[in-house]
């Protein structure tokens, strides 16, 4: 729709530039057909806006806000300058009005430019999808980023079925810099097929998120610095990558742990307790009454996914696991010589491993180079149940709902590296997902995933 009103506009400052050049070349008509003009945009920018059909009208606010506000200077202006406005207004300051006008269009509507209309996808299920949420306060561990002394807040997300029954639970990890609405189709998709969906917000490793005062709290700067360095793996040690990363998965473990543990002690004493922050706690009872604590999922996106492992072997309450193209981080027990030990005992639970083509086969490049497996291709060839799945031409951020949300920032983090379609790709993904916890948390049909797309 930005682009739609870009052109809009772009098409009323033509035929000002023109109509000045031709029939109304005054000062006082130029005055008057100036303001006229930015009349309509404004006009026609709130209309767009308001359709019901628009989501994320935060996209519009800035050029809104601008367009009003040069609204208001140019009836002002009118009113004082068109009875003494005289002569021929200069045509090149007319084309030089209408170019900034687009200019400065253009600009304030980055954000719809950046950001889309989507609002995730049509569900297949049954159920019809809502939502709670909470902050859940630990007031066992301090916050580390803070300075305070503050306990460790956690956001929860709750996404399960408007009508009441009794439903497995998934507990979703977002990757670093993501937030908890990463993956929402693959929420909705799966309360729309009967399960409860707690995803997590981990503060100061979530791009933005907001604690109990109300305050936004944005991504470490540390963090994301860490992060880059590994990433590039020429400028760290696999002794300092497995030093850092050890603390994030800490950090994340511990997150996830408090937060199942906070759910399933509510759920038994029916109330929720000094841990909880809401202000719907009706629904937040309502939910917790419905969740069969013992079928329980973990799944998460990248560092998110290697959270998920982590507490699948850790926890006897935990009954399969997803792992969306993150690298298993936690089955890493020491790094030494530049060479990682791994957990010898198989993985205990069901796990599928999400991965790119591209990674795939710089597995094999690994093994040759190292003498030892990569982490995630040894952890499923001795698990007790394992699987990988290999998705060709896909990027990492095809792995969530960001390439719908945002393809500039998608391709952005990305590298432009995606070759695949992402409404096509989210519901391939959604499939496959509810397929395995169809079959190990419910115990229904057959397991249908191959072992390439």
């Amino acid at each position: 729709m930005g682009l739609t009103f870009l052109i809009l506009l772009t098409i009323a400052e033509i035929i000002l530039i023109s109509l000045t050049f031709t029939k109304y070349r005054e000062k006082a008509a130029w005055l008057k057909n100036r303001t006229l003009v930015t009349a309509i945009e404004t006009a026609v920018l709130l209309l767009m806006v308001l359709l019901p059909t628009t989501n994320f009208k935060w996209r519009f606010a800035l050029a809104f806000i601008v367009l009003a506000v040069r609204l208001v200077f140019e009836l002002i202006r009118f009113a004082v300058r068109r009875k003494k406005a005289d002569g021929s207004k200069n045509k090149a300051a007319a084309v030089i009005s209408g170019l900034l006008s687009i200019i400065f269009a253009a600009i304030t509507l980055a954000p719809a430019f950046i950001f889309t209309n989507y609002n995730g996808l049509e569900t297949t299920g049954d159920h019809n999808v809502v939502s709670a949420n909470a902050i859940l306060v630990d007031k066992n561990r301090t916050d580390t980023f803070e300075n305070d002394g503050s306990n460790r807040e956690v956001p929860v997300y709750f996404f399960y079925p408007e009508d009441s029954g009794e439903y497995p639970l998934v507990v979703f990890s977002h990757g670093a810099f993501g937030y908890y609405q990463s993956n929402m189709s693959t929420y909705t998709e799966l309360a729309s097929h009967g399960y409860v969906v707690a995803a997590l917000d981990h503060p100061h490793h979530a791009f933005f998120t907001t604690d109990t005062n109300g305050e936004t709290i944005i991504v470490d700067n540390q963090f994301i610095n860490d992060a880059m360095r590994i990433g590039n793996s020429n400028d760290v040690s696999e002794e300092e990558a497995f030093e850092i990363t050890q603390e994030w998965m800490k950090l994340r473990t511990d997150d996830e742990n408090f937060v199942l543990d906070t759910i399933e002690e509510a759920k038994e004493n029916g109330a929720l307790g000094e841990q909880w922050h809401t202000d719907q706690e009706s629904e937040i009872l309502s939910v917790l009454s419905e969740i069969n604590t013992d079928k329980i999922g973990l799944m998460g996106h990248s560092m998110g996914g290697a959270t998920s492992v982590a507490l699948g072997r850790e926890r006897d309450d935990i009954d399969a696991v997803i792992d969306l193209d993150g690298t298993m981080l936690t089955e890493r027990i020491s790094a030494e010589d530049g060479k990682y030990q791994y957990i010898e005992e198989s993985y205990p639970i069901p796990v599928l491993d999400f991965t790119k083509e591209v990674d795939y086969n710089d597995r094999e490049q690994y093994k040759n180079e190292n003498g030892y497996a990569y982490v995630n291709s040894y952890v499923i060839e001795n698990a007790v149940d394992g699987k990988t799945v290999v998705f060709s031409g896909a990027s990492h951020m095809d792995f969530t709902d960001l390439p719908m949300f945002s393809p500039f920032l998608a391709s952005m983090l990305d590298g432009g590296q995606s070759e695949v379609d992402s409404e096509e790709f989210l519901t391939m993904i959604n499939g496959i997902v509810l397929n395995w916890f169809d079959y190990y948390l419910k115990g229904e049909g057959a397991l249908n995933i191959q072992e390439h797309y």
